[in-house]
């Protein structure tokens, strides 16, 4: 199948496969995977011009759906959380994709900040990981127990309670522990993870996530759906913006490969259904280590074909 906007060629089962792959796991997480979905496109399918980012947000945009559902229907998506996540962020796409179109349309200087981007993203996930395994050992020589119940169904402890939200202050209560964050430091942070999100192609939750867990030192059970469902918006208001863009750049692609954008869209729909139904079967130290093993090997490609 030939794709026009991407100018390229391949089997429509590839796409489609590789992105219910992607999807598969990290929906697990709380992340909707266009962060390593990226890579495959511009490595393995040759696809490297600026629509590719727009074409990234688009399969954001049909695959989160079904993994912000499941988290609303436990009720672990806090609203206030994810409005102050998504109101930060959208201006920080919009900046994000004049400076992909503007300044980083070479396939070479974008695989450079592409590298470092998903270098950081592996370096965090890989020390949020260590630690976490560090704490859950000392947890169980203290004689410490899991939240969620052997059935892997959320208690009603592990539903979230909101308690205060103004322009100052957010705070709520997940598994009986009160949670406190700055309205505005949140804000400010979701600005930078909008603008770096615009540029990448991705609707920022794969580099919320870990500040979210390891500054704001909220869990990862409360911030996931919250995650997701900004990444949603996020990557709308991306996709919507570059289309906008497109009638002024007439000798660059900018606007989604809709073609491509639907098959992986697709799959990753059908990748987020089951890996939210097969989450509490996998440990999740286990995906965490393997995504992070994942990113630090692309970041290093990258950076490699880059310099």
């Amino acid at each position: 199948m030939y794709f026009p906007t991407a100018g390229i060629e391949c089997n429509p089962l590839l796409p489609f496969g590789v992105a219910l792959g992607i999807s598969f796991f990290t929906s697990m997480g709380g992340i909707s995977g266009a962060f390593l979905l990226l890579p495959f496109h511009m490595s393995v399918l040759g696809y490297v011009n600026p629509s590719v980012s727009a074409t990234n947000q688009f399969f954001n945009v049909l695959a989160c759906p079904p993994g912000v559902w499941r988290y609303w229907r436990e009720g672990r998506l806090v609203w206030p959380l994810t409005l102050t996540v998504a109101v930060g962020t959208l201006p920080g796409v919009f900046l994000g994709a004049l400076i992909r179109i503007n300044w980083l349309p070479d396939p070479t200087n974008f695989k450079i900040f592409a590298g470092l981007v998903l270098l950081y993203v592996g370096g965090r996930m890989a020390l949020a990981t260590w630690k976490t395994r560090r704490n859950k050992a000392e947890n169980m020589r203290a004689g410490g127990s899991a939240a969620i119940s052997a059935a892997g169904r959320p208690s009603a402890a592990d539903c979230c309670s909101v308690l205060e939200w103004n322009t100052r202050t957010l705070v709520f209560v997940f598994q009986e522990k009160k949670h406190c964050v700055s309205t505005r430091k949140l804000a400010l942070l979701s600005l930078a993870v909008g603008l770096v999100g615009g540029i990448y192609g991705i609707g920022g939750g794969a580099i919320m996530a870990p500040f979210l867990v390891s500054f704001f030192a909220l869990p990862v059970y409360a911030v996931a759906g919250a995650n997701l469902f900004a990444t949603f918006l996020t990557s709308v208001a991306g996709v919507s913006f570059y289309s906008l863009l497109a009638p002024l750049y007439p000798g660059m692609a900018v606007a989604p490969d809709w073609r491509m954008g639907l098959l992986v869209g697709l799959g990753g729909m059908c990748g987020m259904y089951l890996g939210a139904r097969c989450q509490k079967y996998m440990p999740a130290t286990l995906l965490k280590c393997l995504l992070a093993a994942i990113l630090l090997f692309t970041a290093i490609r990258y950076l490699g074909q880059g310099f």
